[in-house]
């Protein structure tokens, strides 16, 4: 009769070395190179598919920042259209409801004035009205102060007084009207 269990232990240690030598044999070749793979960096794969990326969220972005900017200038006019108007109300309430005239509107505004509409540059108890702005507001779509009828070099707000009813508007860049308030 035969040993079957010496020879299955031969075989069965023959085939776990074996086994210890695929995997060391699988752990060096694979393994290392894997590793030494990830130290050295990026393949140029992958620097690419983020390249995408970046460039498909900029084009989705920049438009937004850029409307974002256009409605901060409007915004801005608005707000200076509603400062100026409520500006221009007070002094009609404090000067027997007449509005200040175009040739006058700054002077007026950042000076001290009686009921009669005379300015002086400090306020007192002859002139104890006003000052109604600390400066003449720039036009945040052109960056001018000026203030007429018609549009210049130097006009940013374009100012009417018809009677006891006026109307402030608001100029771009290329001299039409924006804003009306």
């Amino acid at each position: 009769m035969r040993d079957t269990r010496k020879q299955w232990v031969v075989t069965g240690f023959a085939s776990v070395a074996f086994r210890v030598t695929i995997r060391e044999i699988c752990r060096t070749l694979f393994w290392e190179k894997l590793m030494k793979r990830n130290t050295r960096g990026f393949t140029l794969v992958e620097i690419l598919i983020v390249v995408i990326i970046l460039g498909i969220l900029a084009a989705i972005v920049i438009p937004q920042f850029t409307n974002a900017t256009n409605d901060a200038r409007n915004n801005s006019v608005s707000s200076t259209l509603q400062t100026l108007r409520s500006q221009v109300e007070l002094f009609k309430i404090q000067h027997a409801d007449n509005a200040p005239t175009n040739a006058q509107m700054w002077t007026a505004l950042l000076n001290a004035s009686n009921t009669t509409g005379t300015t002086n540059a400090t306020a007192n108890t002859t002139y104890p009205f006003g000052p109604y702005l600390q400066a003449a507001p720039a036009n945040p779509l052109n960056g001018r102060t000026g203030i007429g009828s018609a549009t210049g070099a130097t006009i940013g707000w374009y100012y009417t007084v018809s009677g006891g009813q006026y109307t402030i508007q608001a100029y771009d860049t290329a001299g039409a009207v924006v804003m009306t308030y």
